[in-house]
């Protein structure tokens, strides 16, 4: 799927609705910043709802944590990245390899990041990411023997809890809802970081 941030423009969609119907791929306008993004498989896509009344009420620093848990990811498997200045996300040289686009309401956070682990190219080029004329790049293409998204997952979460200075246990649907076993009772005590 593609989805629209607040400042998105349509002429970045680079296909017509009938590509689109063919591909069995929707276009969601949503409330996030920045501009058109792809989500698909072979994509690691975090959205971590936080209340940053608890961290300074500070989105550019929330960002900024995002982008190096993502930096951390990656020198984990060997890959070098970096921030590029006035371009929120994860580079690899000029080309991309995370995305991050968030909604903060009430100092609650929604949105969040998307790492390529292997995503399906052709699709990516439907699309002018981010509104810039870049290459988006993949885990899979940097690495020989790459990573699943479960493993790169694993790694993301642990990085997540040592950069946000959090302790983030695993969860089942049931767990969440109120009907699982005694670890949904965990869940409730101390500070909390939903990563899905």
């Amino acid at each position: 799927m593609f989805t629209l941030g607040r400042n998105a423009t349509r002429e970045h969609l680079l296909v017509d609705e009938r590509t689109l119907e063919r591909e069995r791929i929707g276009v969601y306008e949503i409330e996030r910043g920045g501009e058109i993004t792809y989500h698909g498989p072979g994509q690691l896509v975090v959205y971590p709802i936080l209340d940053l009344r608890d961290d300074d009420r500070n989105i550019k620093a929330f960002i900024a944590r995002l982008e190096e848990t993502v930096l951390q990811t990656v020198a984990s498997f060997g890959i070098r990245a970096a921030r590029r200045e006035g371009y929120p996300g994860v580079w690899v040289g000029a080309r991309k390899i995370a995305s991050v686009g968030v909604y903060v309401k009430h100092w609650v956070t929604m949105h969040g990041v998307a790492l390529n682990v292997s995503i399906h190219k052709p699709h990516v080029r439907m699309i002018r990411p981010c509104g810039l004329d870049i290459e988006m790049v993949s885990v899979a293409d940097l690495i020989h023997d790459a990573p699943g998204v479960t493993e790169v997952a694993g790694v993301f979460v642990e990085r997540f809890g040592d950069v946000f200075g959090r302790s983030i246990r695993t969860a089942s649907l049931a767990d969440l809802e109120g009907g699982g076993d005694e670890r949904s009772s965990e869940l409730d005590q101390g500070p909390r970081a939903d990563a899905g």
